[in-house]
């Protein structure tokens, strides 16, 4: 940081005269670089104050969520408004209505919030809070989140998916949970029309997105998360085919799914749950389209396609976790035919 340069005065002392909005500092020391070393420091103090002071606020922390949810509101999905107002409602209850500026052990407020909800939940609330901080023209204070463990996501293993598409038959949430084992997310699955789905080409047609808004309604959106997710995927269970054919009178217009967002996930897992399958949801039925897809032998690039996977190193990701657990399956495997066949090497009694 530039400062005066010093003089030397007839004591020895070396000197520097500040002048810091409008007010004369004087500044000396013994040595010139100790001399130079306080006038930057002084200076470097006094514009800190001047960036605390212009951006100090009474806001509470509540306030500067809303105000940045209120700056991206119109360029931000209805979806992450939502889950904004979410965090804002329900997390750091304790500072909510506290003015930020004033809060200084936030460590304190992090291990409180640490006791009350998930690492990872914490961490995303974290980052939405330290994000409006920005906004606002705060500081962010440093630290420490806890460690996420992140949990293992269950899928129907191929003859379990058999299974499911037979108990799902004839249920309300059919075609929905037969769609997400085409691999499509549950935002585009409740805005899949009738008209999306030609049986005569063998098609499905994803092309926009339903998402829940702020005030817990449907949002419709003509875009989907991504540009690879506008795709066109063949029908690859003949259910899904047979399931349409057997369909309510409707309109081309009409929502394969009209019932709740929530519905579905609960639909599926109670099924699930009924029956000794593991509760996968409906993002569990889109893993379980690419493990199947894994099984079979499809290559990753064209499972991302199919499924509408922008990211690579995600789809990537998916292939190994997959991988790994086929290993072990062939490991145990190994393992149990050791144990089955032990007792015929016990005592000498050796095949020969």
């Amino acid at each position: 940081m530039k400062v005066p340069e010093p003089r030397k005065l007839k004591s020895g002392t070396w000197f520097i005269q500040l002048r810091l909005g409008g007010e004369s500092i004087p500044v000396s020391a013994l040595t010139r670089s100790d001399c130079i070393k306080q006038a930057q420091l002084i200076k470097a103090q006094h514009r800190a104050d001047i960036h605390d002071s212009k951006f100090r606020t009474d806001k509470t922390v509540r306030d500067l969520m809303s105000d940045y949810m209120d700056s991206i509101r119109k360029t931000a999905s209805p979806s992450t408004i939502r889950g904004y107002a979410t965090i804002r409602d329900h997390r750091f209850v304790s500072i909510a209505d506290k003015p930020a500026s004033k809060i200084k052990n936030w460590q304190l407020v992090i291990d409180t919030e640490a006791d009350l909800t998930s690492a990872k939940t914490l961490k995303n609330a974290w980052s939405f809070l330290r994000t409006s901080m920005r906004h606002a023209g705060m500081t962010p204070p440093d630290v420490r989140l806890p460690q996420i463990v992140p949990p293992d996501k269950p899928w129907l293993e191929p003859d379990e998916v058999l299974r499911f598409v037979e108990l799902v038959r004839g249920k309300p949430f059919e075609i929905a949970a037969l769609l997400a084992l085409h691999g499509l997310r549950r935002s585009e699955i409740l805005a899949i029309t009738f008209d999306k789905i030609d049986l005569a080409a063998n098609t499905i047609t994803v092309h926009g997105a339903a998402v829940m808004g702020e005030d817990n309604v449907l949002v419709h959106k003509p875009t989907n998360k991504n540009a690879s997710s506008r795709r066109v995927v063949p029908i690859m269970i003949p259910a899904l085919s047979d399931a349409i054919r057997r369909a309510s009178p409707h309109q081309p217009s009409d929502l394969v799914y009209p019932f709740h967002a929530n519905t579905l996930r609960i639909q599926i897992n109670q099924l699930c749950l009924n029956n000794g399958l593991p509760q996968v949801g409906v993002h569990g039925l889109r893993h379980s389209f690419a493990s199947l897809a894994f099984y079979l032998g499809l290559q990753e690039q064209e499972t991302m396609e199919l499924g509408g996977w922008a990211d690579y190193q995600t789809m990537h990701k998916i292939y190994t976790h997959l991988a790994a657990a086929a290993r072990l399956k062939s490991q145990n495997k190994m393992a149990a035919f050791f144990r089955e066949n032990a007792n015929q090497y016990a005592n000498g009694n050796e095949k020969r």
